[in-house]
């Protein structure tokens, strides 16, 4: 294998479309999906000012905040944001199948963030890109290796389908449990003993101690403890004064990416920042897993998005999060529907942890051939 630079193997396609735009396909950065390498989104016959043209095989980078992982392969002809570098392979020194898990990967996106400029929003160029280094193989070896990453991302995609498909039939089992508009509306308030939020002062971080979470933390519906900060006992003391957790509380984000619903699932002390509502509910009315899928529905999060307050930067507030109803059916219904949704669920972390053992493999291979 031989070393080589992004530049020698391939080129920034510069094309722009200078006549009608109509029968084009329009691509933005709000279209690409971080760590996703097929295209999924885009918009027709919309207006735009877009003019940057791409071709099928094209890798569509995102330049603008790198480290959102925006990189993906050009489906179609179509055309694109200035904010989007468009990236062609050079046929006759590297297969054009394989470009896309180059750029898709970790280490040129580090490369990438290392390379930006600017402050609010950072940006970095192809004169800056195309000096990446990596281990290239000869053509033949190229056609194999992406052969075989293509089957990997084959796969891994089937898998996602499914864990999508899940979720898809709790919402249907939710709807046909629960939709004939049969069972009593109550405000949140009123089947909550409490609905507060975390401390709004920033307290001050240590190395070690009592977790401290935030709006950030809540993922997929899931309260999770990574990129953790901690605060002293002292501090949390403070803090519960204000709300002290439960398991099975519910925490509801209500700025950043808002209305984002987590039960708490653990029974360790842990310190809440303003950024996340706490929702004490009626356990002997509420089934935990009942009331998150509740939350987490479309026609709840409709009728809680009418109260968001602000323009730039939009916050839920505790009074609307309280005025806003949902039903309560009866808990021998609701228990049967958590049942249903422990099985899904269990059958989601199936899948979930063979996704993570294919993106393992597919990293060991790209490790061994590209270096």
């Amino acid at each position: 294998m031989a070393k080589v630079t992004l530049g020698e193997v391939a080129k920034e396609a510069r094309e722009t479309c200078k006549g009608d735009k109509s029968s084009f396909p329009t691509v933005g950065l709000e279209h690409i999906t971080p760590e996703e390498i097929r295209l999924s989104n885009w918009d027709e016959g919309s207006d735009n000012t877009f003019t940057k043209r791409f071709h099928e095989g094209d890798i569509l980078f995102g330049r603008r905040r790198a480290y959102l992982k925006k990189a993906a392969i050009a489906p179609f002809e179509g055309i694109c944001s200035g904010d989007i570098t468009v990236i062609r392979a050079m046929q006759e020194k590297m297969e054009p199948r394989l470009l896309p898990f180059i750029i898709q990967n970790d280490e040129f996106f580090d490369y990438a963030v290392g390379r930006s400029a600017g402050s609010l929003s950072p940006r970095v160029k192809w004169e800056h890109l195309k000096n990446y280094e990596f281990e290239l193989p000869p053509l033949d070896k190229q056609r194999e290796l992406a052969d075989v990453l293509w089957s990997i991302e084959d796969t891994r995609t089937a898998y996602q389908e499914l864990v999508t498909a899940t979720e898809e039939l709790v919402k249907s089992r939710f709807v046909e449990m629960f939709g004939s508009g049969e069972y009593p509306s109550v405000k949140l308030k009123d089947i909550c003993s409490k609905i507060t939020d975390g401390t709004h002062k920033t307290p001050i971080y240590q190395s070690e101690g009592i977790p401290f979470v935030s709006a950030k933390n809540i993922k997929e519906g899931k309260l999770l403890f990574e990129d953790i900060k901690y605060i002293s006992d002292t501090e949390y003391e403070n803090i519960q004064k204000r709300c002290q957790i439960s398991n099975g509380d519910l925490l509801l984000t209500k700025s950043g990416s808002l209305g984002m619903p987590a039960l708490v699932d653990v029974d360790f002390p842990f310190g809440v920042f303003e950024s996340l509502a706490v929702l004490k509910y009626n356990r002997e009315r509420l089934n935990g897993l009942f009331l998150h899928s509740q939350v987490s529905s479309d026609d709840f999060q409709t009728r809680l998005f009418r109260g968001v307050k602000g323009i730039a930067v939009k916050h839920l507030h505790l009074n609307v999060i309280g005025e806003t109803e949902i039903i309560v059916p009866p808990i021998a219904l609701q228990n049967q529907f958590a049942d249903f949704v422990e099985l899904a669920d269990k059958s989601k972390l199936v899948v979930k942890e063979t996704l993570e053992k294919i993106a393992a493999m597919k990293a060991a291979i790209m490790q061994e051939w590209l270096g």
